[in-house]
Protein backbone atom coordinates (compact mmCIF):
# COMPACT_ATOMS: atom_id res chain seq x y z
CA UNK A 1 0.00 0.00 0.00
CA UNK A 2 0.93 3.84 -0.50
CA UNK A 3 1.39 5.37 2.89
CA UNK A 4 2.43 8.61 3.89
CA UNK A 5 3.96 9.48 7.40
CA UNK A 6 3.99 13.10 8.66
CA UNK A 7 6.43 13.91 11.07
CA UNK A 8 8.95 11.16 9.44
CA UNK A 9 12.25 12.78 10.55
CA UNK A 10 11.79 12.46 13.93
CA UNK A 11 12.18 10.01 17.30
CA UNK A 12 9.04 7.71 16.39
CA UNK A 13 8.19 8.49 12.63
CA UNK A 14 11.73 7.39 11.60
CA UNK A 15 11.19 4.20 13.28
CA UNK A 16 7.81 3.88 11.27
CA UNK A 17 8.91 4.51 8.12
CA UNK A 18 11.40 1.65 8.58
CA UNK A 19 9.16 -0.62 10.17
CA UNK A 20 6.30 0.11 6.92
CA UNK A 21 9.30 -0.40 4.67
CA UNK A 22 10.28 -3.61 6.05
CA UNK A 23 6.34 -4.59 5.69
CA UNK A 24 6.66 -4.02 1.80
CA UNK A 25 4.72 -0.71 1.68
CA UNK A 26 6.05 2.57 -0.13
CA UNK A 27 6.42 5.10 2.15
CA UNK A 28 6.24 8.47 1.16
CA UNK A 29 7.41 11.23 4.28
CA UNK A 30 6.02 14.48 4.56
CA UNK A 31 8.25 16.84 6.04
CA UNK A 32 9.98 20.40 6.64
CA UNK A 33 12.46 21.76 3.97
CA UNK A 34 14.03 22.72 7.31
CA UNK A 35 13.71 19.09 8.51
CA UNK A 36 16.80 17.19 9.46
CA UNK A 37 16.84 14.18 7.39
CA UNK A 38 20.01 11.94 9.37
CA UNK A 39 17.55 9.37 10.24
CA UNK A 40 15.74 8.49 7.00
CA UNK A 41 17.77 9.86 4.09
CA UNK A 42 19.23 6.83 3.21
CA UNK A 43 15.97 4.82 3.11
CA UNK A 44 14.25 3.86 0.32
CA UNK A 45 11.23 6.49 0.70
CA UNK A 46 9.74 9.39 -1.47
CA UNK A 47 9.64 12.92 0.37
CA UNK A 48 7.24 15.62 0.16
CA UNK A 49 8.10 18.71 1.53
CA UNK A 50 5.68 21.02 2.98
CA UNK A 51 4.68 22.74 6.01
CA UNK A 52 1.23 21.45 7.74
CA UNK A 53 -0.23 25.01 7.81
CA UNK A 54 0.14 25.20 4.31
CA UNK A 55 -2.72 22.95 3.09
CA UNK A 56 -2.02 24.11 -0.80
CA UNK A 57 1.02 22.36 -0.95
CA UNK A 58 -0.13 19.06 0.06
CA UNK A 59 -3.27 18.54 -0.27
CA UNK A 60 -3.85 16.95 -3.65
CA UNK A 61 -1.06 14.65 -3.33
CA UNK A 62 -3.35 13.01 -0.62
CA UNK A 63 -5.08 11.54 -3.01
CA UNK A 64 -2.09 8.84 -3.82
CA UNK A 65 -1.89 7.26 -0.10
CA UNK A 66 -3.99 4.30 1.14
CA UNK A 67 -3.07 5.12 4.80
CA UNK A 68 -2.14 8.62 6.88
CA UNK A 69 0.27 8.19 9.77
CA UNK A 70 -0.08 11.88 11.21
CA UNK A 71 2.82 11.69 14.02
CA UNK A 72 4.04 15.25 13.29
CA UNK A 73 3.49 17.19 16.42
CA UNK A 74 4.81 19.95 19.11
CA UNK A 75 6.06 18.18 22.44
CA UNK A 76 7.66 21.45 23.26
CA UNK A 77 6.78 25.11 22.79
CA UNK A 78 7.28 28.86 24.17
CA UNK A 79 3.58 29.19 24.18
CA UNK A 80 0.18 27.40 24.04
CA UNK A 81 -0.53 29.31 21.09
CA UNK A 82 2.44 27.76 19.53
CA UNK A 83 1.26 23.80 20.69
CA UNK A 84 -2.35 24.10 19.35
CA UNK A 85 -0.99 25.88 15.87
CA UNK A 86 0.95 22.78 15.52
CA UNK A 87 -0.94 20.03 17.28
CA UNK A 88 -5.10 21.04 16.82
CA UNK A 89 -5.05 23.12 14.12
CA UNK A 90 -1.84 21.41 11.72
CA UNK A 91 -4.08 18.10 12.82
CA UNK A 92 -6.95 19.69 11.71
CA UNK A 93 -5.43 20.91 8.36
CA UNK A 94 -4.60 17.59 7.80
CA UNK A 95 -7.64 15.63 7.88
CA UNK A 96 -10.21 18.07 6.49
CA UNK A 97 -7.80 17.81 3.57
CA UNK A 98 -7.41 14.31 3.63
CA UNK A 99 -11.26 14.09 3.88
CA UNK A 100 -11.97 16.34 0.77
CA UNK A 101 -9.32 14.84 -1.44
CA UNK A 102 -9.28 11.43 -0.53
CA UNK A 103 -12.77 9.95 0.53
CA UNK A 104 -11.37 6.49 -0.51
CA UNK A 105 -8.69 6.80 2.06
CA UNK A 106 -8.35 3.20 4.50
CA UNK A 107 -7.38 5.12 7.51
CA UNK A 108 -6.06 8.37 9.10
CA UNK A 109 -4.44 7.33 12.27
CA UNK A 110 -4.05 10.26 14.37
CA UNK A 111 -0.86 9.66 17.16
CA UNK A 112 -1.75 11.40 20.19
CA UNK A 113 -0.56 11.22 23.73
CA UNK A 114 -1.33 10.01 27.61
CA UNK A 115 -0.92 14.11 28.06
CA UNK A 116 -4.30 14.37 25.84
CA UNK A 117 -6.42 12.36 28.74
CA UNK A 118 -4.49 13.82 31.66
CA UNK A 119 -3.02 11.29 34.75
CA UNK A 120 -4.46 8.89 36.39
CA UNK A 121 -6.11 10.73 39.80
CA UNK A 122 -6.78 7.37 41.17
CA UNK A 123 -3.23 5.84 40.24
CA UNK A 124 -5.46 2.97 38.49
CA UNK A 125 -4.29 2.95 34.80
CA UNK A 126 -6.65 4.60 32.40
CA UNK A 127 -9.39 3.26 30.33
CA UNK A 128 -9.97 4.73 26.89
CA UNK A 129 -13.71 5.38 28.51
CA UNK A 130 -12.35 7.79 31.07
CA UNK A 131 -13.06 11.32 30.77
CA UNK A 132 -9.99 13.34 29.47
CA UNK A 133 -8.85 16.01 31.72
CA UNK A 134 -5.66 16.99 30.45
CA UNK A 135 -3.26 19.39 32.95
CA UNK A 136 -0.94 20.89 30.67
CA UNK A 137 -0.96 22.94 27.54
CA UNK A 138 0.57 20.46 25.34
CA UNK A 139 -1.91 17.64 26.60
CA UNK A 140 -5.42 20.10 26.08
CA UNK A 141 -3.63 20.48 22.17
CA UNK A 142 -3.41 16.86 21.41
CA UNK A 143 -6.85 16.98 22.77
CA UNK A 144 -7.96 18.95 20.50
CA UNK A 145 -5.95 17.84 17.73
CA UNK A 146 -7.74 14.12 18.45
CA UNK A 147 -11.53 16.12 18.24
CA UNK A 148 -10.55 17.61 15.12
CA UNK A 149 -9.59 13.82 13.53
CA UNK A 150 -12.77 12.73 15.26
CA UNK A 151 -14.82 15.40 13.66
CA UNK A 152 -14.27 13.59 9.74
CA UNK A 153 -14.43 10.15 10.93
CA UNK A 154 -18.18 10.14 9.26
CA UNK A 155 -16.16 10.52 5.78
CA UNK A 156 -12.52 8.77 6.61
CA UNK A 157 -12.31 5.96 8.77
CA UNK A 158 -9.75 7.56 11.62
CA UNK A 159 -8.04 6.04 14.47
CA UNK A 160 -6.83 7.39 17.55
CA UNK A 161 -3.63 6.10 19.52
CA UNK A 162 -2.69 7.68 22.60
CA UNK A 163 0.70 6.43 23.54
CA UNK A 164 2.37 6.68 27.07
CA UNK A 165 5.99 8.28 27.41
CA UNK A 166 8.22 6.78 24.70
CA UNK A 167 12.09 5.57 25.29
CA UNK A 168 14.35 4.63 22.52
CA UNK A 169 17.36 5.64 20.62
CA UNK A 170 17.39 8.47 18.80
CA UNK A 171 15.11 9.59 21.75
CA UNK A 172 16.27 12.93 23.57
CA UNK A 173 14.12 13.47 26.21
CA UNK A 174 14.85 9.73 28.22
CA UNK A 175 18.66 11.11 27.16
CA UNK A 176 18.21 13.87 30.56
CA UNK A 177 17.78 11.05 33.02
CA UNK A 178 20.18 8.40 31.49
CA UNK A 179 22.83 11.35 31.75
CA UNK A 180 21.65 12.06 35.12
CA UNK A 181 21.85 8.41 36.27
CA UNK A 182 25.25 8.29 34.63
CA UNK A 183 26.73 10.69 37.14
CA UNK A 184 25.20 8.48 39.71
CA UNK A 185 22.12 10.56 40.36
CA UNK A 186 18.28 9.86 39.91
CA UNK A 187 15.86 13.09 40.40
CA UNK A 188 12.98 12.06 43.01
CA UNK A 189 9.98 13.84 44.01
CA UNK A 190 7.95 11.36 45.89
CA UNK A 191 6.48 8.20 45.39
CA UNK A 192 5.25 8.09 41.25
CA UNK A 193 3.67 5.62 38.65
CA UNK A 194 4.45 5.94 34.88
CA UNK A 195 3.15 3.20 31.46
CA UNK A 196 6.22 3.48 28.86
CA UNK A 197 6.60 1.68 25.64
CA UNK A 198 9.64 0.79 23.60
CA UNK A 199 10.07 2.88 20.24
CA UNK A 200 9.81 -0.30 18.37
CA UNK A 201 6.97 -1.48 20.36
CA UNK A 202 4.41 1.36 19.40
CA UNK A 203 5.31 1.92 16.08
CA UNK A 204 4.35 -2.17 15.39
CA UNK A 205 0.98 -1.56 17.37
CA UNK A 206 1.02 2.10 15.15
CA UNK A 207 0.79 -0.24 12.25
CA UNK A 208 -1.47 -3.10 13.88
CA UNK A 209 -4.07 -0.34 14.46
CA UNK A 210 -3.99 1.19 11.18
CA UNK A 211 -4.21 -2.17 9.15
CA UNK A 212 -6.81 -3.73 11.12
CA UNK A 213 -10.76 -2.75 10.11
CA UNK A 214 -12.03 -3.11 13.96
CA UNK A 215 -9.72 0.06 15.16
CA UNK A 216 -11.82 2.13 12.66
CA UNK A 217 -13.00 4.47 14.96
CA UNK A 218 -11.19 3.72 18.34
CA UNK A 219 -8.68 4.91 20.33
CA UNK A 220 -6.58 3.09 21.81
CA UNK A 221 -3.68 3.06 24.33
CA UNK A 222 -0.14 1.28 23.34
CA UNK A 223 2.17 0.50 26.39
CA UNK A 224 3.52 -1.69 28.33
CA UNK A 225 1.60 -3.96 30.53
CA UNK A 226 3.14 -3.35 33.40
CA UNK A 227 2.94 -0.14 35.41
CA UNK A 228 6.69 1.16 36.70
CA UNK A 229 7.17 2.91 39.73
CA UNK A 230 10.16 5.16 39.87
CA UNK A 231 12.23 2.78 42.06
CA UNK A 232 11.69 0.11 39.44
CA UNK A 233 12.79 3.06 36.17
CA UNK A 234 15.95 3.85 38.78
CA UNK A 235 16.78 0.03 39.13
CA UNK A 236 16.29 -0.52 35.35
CA UNK A 237 18.56 2.63 34.10
CA UNK A 238 20.94 1.75 36.79
CA UNK A 239 21.78 -2.19 35.28
CA UNK A 240 21.64 -0.91 31.82
CA UNK A 241 24.30 1.93 32.20
CA UNK A 242 26.39 -0.71 34.76
CA UNK A 243 26.00 2.76 37.13
CA UNK A 244 24.51 2.95 41.22
CA UNK A 245 21.83 5.90 41.60
CA UNK A 246 21.50 7.45 44.48
CA UNK A 247 17.94 9.58 44.78
CA UNK A 248 18.15 12.82 44.47
CA UNK A 249 15.41 14.38 46.38
CA UNK A 250 13.63 17.36 44.91
CA UNK A 251 10.42 18.85 47.01
CA UNK A 252 7.80 19.56 44.01
CA UNK A 253 7.41 23.00 44.87
CA UNK A 254 11.06 23.32 43.63
CA UNK A 255 10.31 22.37 40.07
CA UNK A 256 8.89 25.26 38.61
CA UNK A 257 12.33 27.15 39.53
CA UNK A 258 14.27 24.48 38.10
CA UNK A 259 12.73 24.19 34.87
CA UNK A 260 12.63 27.62 34.88
CA UNK A 261 16.46 27.35 35.16
CA UNK A 262 16.67 24.42 32.62
CA UNK A 263 14.81 26.71 29.95
CA UNK A 264 17.48 29.93 30.05
CA UNK A 265 19.94 27.56 28.93
CA UNK A 266 18.00 24.96 26.87
CA UNK A 267 15.24 26.53 25.13
CA UNK A 268 14.26 23.29 23.45
CA UNK A 269 14.13 21.10 26.30
CA UNK A 270 11.05 19.08 27.79
CA UNK A 271 12.43 20.26 31.09
CA UNK A 272 10.01 23.57 30.97
CA UNK A 273 7.12 25.31 32.57
CA UNK A 274 4.56 23.73 30.93
CA UNK A 275 6.07 19.78 31.82
CA UNK A 276 6.22 20.78 35.16
CA UNK A 277 1.87 20.83 35.04
CA UNK A 278 2.31 17.36 34.40
CA UNK A 279 5.19 16.02 36.62
CA UNK A 280 2.89 17.37 39.43
CA UNK A 281 0.89 14.44 39.55
CA UNK A 282 2.32 11.59 40.33
CA UNK A 283 0.75 8.65 38.27
CA UNK A 284 1.00 8.54 34.62
CA UNK A 285 -0.67 5.55 33.49
CA UNK A 286 -3.17 3.66 30.91
CA UNK A 287 -4.16 0.18 30.38
CA UNK A 288 -3.35 -1.30 26.93
CA UNK A 289 -5.97 -4.03 26.87
CA UNK A 290 -8.56 -2.85 25.11
CA UNK A 291 -5.36 -3.03 21.79
CA UNK A 292 -4.70 -6.51 22.93
CA UNK A 293 -8.16 -7.64 22.65
CA UNK A 294 -8.92 -5.72 19.45
CA UNK A 295 -5.74 -5.87 17.35
CA UNK A 296 -3.69 -8.96 19.54
CA UNK A 297 -1.06 -5.85 20.46
CA UNK A 298 1.27 -6.59 23.22
CA UNK A 299 4.58 -5.60 23.85
CA UNK A 300 8.60 -7.83 23.26
CA UNK A 301 10.74 -5.20 24.81
CA UNK A 302 11.18 -5.77 28.68
CA UNK A 303 11.90 -1.96 30.31
CA UNK A 304 15.33 -3.42 31.21
CA UNK A 305 16.23 -4.69 27.26
CA UNK A 306 15.02 -1.96 25.94
CA UNK A 307 17.33 0.69 28.53
CA UNK A 308 20.11 -1.56 27.77
CA UNK A 309 19.31 -1.38 24.21
CA UNK A 310 18.95 2.48 24.17
CA UNK A 311 22.24 2.73 26.42
CA UNK A 312 24.57 0.97 23.28
CA UNK A 313 22.86 3.28 21.02
CA UNK A 314 23.62 6.27 23.19
CA UNK A 315 27.27 5.34 24.03
CA UNK A 316 27.46 4.51 19.85
CA UNK A 317 27.19 7.75 18.63
CA UNK A 318 28.46 9.71 21.75
CA UNK A 319 25.55 11.17 23.11
CA UNK A 320 26.12 9.48 26.56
Amino acid sequence: MNVLVTGASGFIGSFLAEALLRKGHAVTCLVRETSDLRWIRHLAVAFLFADLADRGAYARRLRDFDIIFHVAGRTKADSEGAFFQANAEGTRLLVTAAAEENPELKRFLLVSSLAAAGPSRDGRPLTEGAAARPVSAYGRSKLEGERAAVSQAGSIPVTVVRPPAVYGPRDRDFLLLFKAVQRGVFPSWGKCSYSLIFVEDLVRGLILAAENSEAAGNTYYLADRRVYTNDEIRSALSAALGRRAVRLRLPRFVLPVLAAGIQKFQKKGIMNADKMQEIRFPHWTCSPERAAKDLGFGTETSLREGFTQTTAWYRKEKWL
